[in-house]
């Protein structure tokens, strides 16, 4: 077999199990850089090249700047002032989308959902809508927003990168700007004007100003009177509350076969009210005290990736937070699981309800990276301390834009001077980056490079050139941006940037257009997964705040696929033409 269909087949495997989920996509990269190494087409001396690649020191050293930035307060408090406090709901969406856009162009996605997703919330609350009106958009405004300049995303390094080692140079920090900023600019008004519109509602107003589910444990006092389970349960109706278990002694007990409730059994339960007001109405008890602090607020968060929290206990919030935070209840993945909560280990995308004081909330969920959903509280702002992480975050910029240098050597240098200089606390320079990212860029880099030299990817451009021969250069774009879309829906980003950017050269050659034209198709398509919500974090991440159905994303982000599309081929065909 050839060289260049065993690349192919390693893709295809890999990308077999990028779409199974089964198996973490940092895991299935170094499988299949352990399998081009095995079958022989990566040297072993290459191998692990990727992780001294200087667009995944780049990407490593954004992270930490970009997280500066996010906890010194500015980002938030620039998303507060530019978004009119009393303004109509069509006019204060307008300004969260812009917001969100503008932000995720200069740091990470994450980030700058993590910031505006609080706001996104309140604005939907005060014009008596569903979350639903609001979170999908915000989500898809982020990753518009990423395509307009070279740090925006992962991917845009990554393509740069592509370019520096068939063309000799790297894109420069604006050079997609242009088509960037057009894309989004449409697609904004497009998510601002009708996207919203398209979203399914499924409460009705009285169901939208219900309190949404929680998860809790109550506690069977010395004294509680009730017989057996049906007496139990007979109580637990008439507070509206839902059994879920019965655990003895850490043990789960059949709540179909138990005789008897017994003293310390613990109950976990599903409902809308907060366990203190289930505890009074069935003769429970709860283990959280609710007048511990008088004011004390509870805030319903969602766990962002990168969260310190992922791992962990709900217990070690309190450790964390110095014992000024507790988690009261948790969100309806619980439901499904069916532990004991103390033993439920947080992931990335739960929710939790936690509470404490505002300003212990505020600052704990900055630093622990909690989008609170139903609360929004200022990040505190140290000015001084802002402007000067700005100021570094703008001097990198200018030395790419006017000095020449490279990302990884401008934003390591600035990750640096923030670390010594101590503007982000010293346990949050590696806690920032996700390094299941780097891991991905780094393992996939080589197995994207053994698909060009092996010949796959010259095989797969040859195929794509047959098939848009003669084709005029808008709808060769078309189709470069359209099939990236269509690979990047199973594949991470990243990925999909790592095998199309050298097919897109390639391809570029057989029809004889401008590689810069379809290495910046290839760039926007690769950041345009609105089709699905596993194909970019942030589309995940408010899926369950948002109550959004899998087919949901495709009836807002099939239109707006064809937006970015059409968008991208006319503006870079009178770019490139």
């Amino acid at each position: 077999m050839s060289n260049a269909a065993l690349s192919a087949l390693i893709l295809l495997g890999a990308l077999g199990l990028f779409v199974s989920e089964r198996v973490r996509h940092d895991l299935v990269a170094l499988l299949a850089l352990f399998a081009c190494l095995v079958l022989g087409l990566i040297k072993p001396a290459e191998a692990f090249a990727g992780f001294a690649d200087p667009a995944v020191l780049a990407v490593a050293a954004i992270l930490v700047v970009g997280r500066a930035v996010e906890l010194s307060g500015a980002a938030a408090t620039f998303a507060r002032v530019a978004i009119p406090a009393s303004a109509g709901f069509g006019v204060r969406l307008s300004g969260l989308l812009v917001v969100a856009a503008i932000l995720s162009a200069f740091m990470n996605n994450i980030a700058a959902l993590v910031i505006t997703m609080p706001i996104a919330a309140e604005i939907a609350r005060s014009a008596k809508r569903s979350p639903a009106a609001t979170l999908m958009p915000l989500a898809f405004a982020t990753i518009l927003g990423g395509m307009t300049t070279l740090i925006g995303t992962p991917a845009n390094l990554i393509l740069s990168s592509v370019r520096e080692q068939e063309l000799g140079k790297p894109f420069g920090f604006f050079t997609m700007t242009p088509v960037g900023s057009a894309v989004a600019v449409v697609g904004l008004g497009y998510l601002a004007v009708l996207g919203w519109r398209l979203l399914p509602i499924r409460d009705s107003d009285t169901q939208r100003s219900k309190p949404p589910w929680r998860v809790y444990e109550l506690i069977v006092p010395l004294a509680f009177e009730a017989s057996g389970m049906p007496e139990l349960l007979t109580r637990l109706r008439g507070a509206k509350v839902r059994l879920l278990a019965v655990f003895r002694q850490g043990q789960r007990l059949s709540t179909a076969t138990t005789p008897a409730i017994l003293p310390d059994d613990r109950l976990l339960l599903l409902s809308r009210c907060n366990q203190w007001e289930a505890a009074e109405e069935t003769g429970l008890i709860s283990d959280a005290d609710a007048a511990a602090t008088p004011s004390a607020v509870t805030a319903r968060v969602a766990v962002a990736h990168g969260s310190m929290l992922i791992g962990l206990l709900k217990a070690d919030v309190a450790i964390r937070s110095m014992g000024e935070l507790s988690v009261v209840a948790v969100g309806p993945r619980a439901a499904r699981l069916r532990t004991p909560l103390r033993h439920l280990k947080i992931e990335a995308g739960d929710q939790l309800y936690v509470r404490g004081t505002p300003d212990a909330l505020a600052r704990f969920a900055t630093r622990a990276r909690l989008l609170e959903i139903d609360r929004l509280d200022p990040v505190p702002v140290a000015r001084i301390k802002a402007v000067l992480i700005l100021g570094i975050f703008a001097l990198a910029i200018l030395g790419i834009v006017l000095g020449g240098a490279s990302p990884a050597i401008a934003f390591v240098g600035a990750a640096v001077a923030l670390a010594a200089t101590r503007l982000i606390p010293p346990e949050e320079v590696y806690r920032s980056i996700d390094w299941s990212v780097i891991v991905l860029l780094a393992a996939m880099i080589p197995v994207g490079h053994s698909f060009e030299t092996s010949g796959a990817a010259a095989i797969a451009a040859q195929m794509l050139g047959q098939a848009l021969g003669g084709s005029s250069l808008p709808i060769m774009l078309a189709a470069i941006c359209g099939v990236t879309i269509l690979l990047s829906i199973f594949l991470n980003n990243v990925a999909t940037a790592i095998i199309m950017g050298p097919l897109a050269i390639d391809a570029a050659k057989i029809l004889h257009i401008q590689p810069d034209a379809a290495l910046l198709a290839v760039l926007i398509g690769a950041s345009a997964d609105f089709l699905t919500p596993i194909g970019h974090q942030n589309n995940l991440l408010v899926m369950g705040p948002g109550g959004y159905r899998f087919t949901d994303y495709a009836r807002m982000g099939a239109v707006l696929v064809v937006i970015v599309i059409v968008v991208a081929a006319m503006m870079l065909s009178a770019l490139y033409g």
